[in-house]
């Protein structure tokens, strides 16, 4: 399942800077999950697991699968927004969007 991934960042970011983070994270997101395939149907999975159990549930509550997914979601995430932004990635307002193509 293809997607299309838009960052929205900084205001003085070039258009090539922001094209080439949106890359590194799109590269970075498929090497964590294993393949492009996964990314949209692991992201909505783990957006309807957000709307159930908010951004951050006790462990406790979650099934093994929906644990498996929200972890990995989180790792992948996580590694795909340190490529594409780097050691500040906590610096400013950059945020990604994920959508079907």
């Amino acid at each position: 399942m293809s997607y299309r991934l838009r960052l929205y960042a900084y205001e003085d970011a070039s258009e090539g800077e922001l094209q080439a983070a949106e890359q590194r994270f799109r590269t970075a997101l498929e090497e964590s999950l294993g393949h492009e395939s996964l990314v949209l149907p692991v992201y909505n999975a783990y957006m309807r697991l957000v709307g159930i159990y908010g951004e951050s549930p006790a462990e406790d509550v979650l099934s093994p699968e929906e644990l498996e997914i929200f972890t990995q979601w989180q790792a992948a995430e996580l590694a795909a927004t340190t490529a594409a932004l780097g050691p500040h990635r906590y610096m400013g307002d950059a945020q990604f969007e994920i959508r079907p193509a």
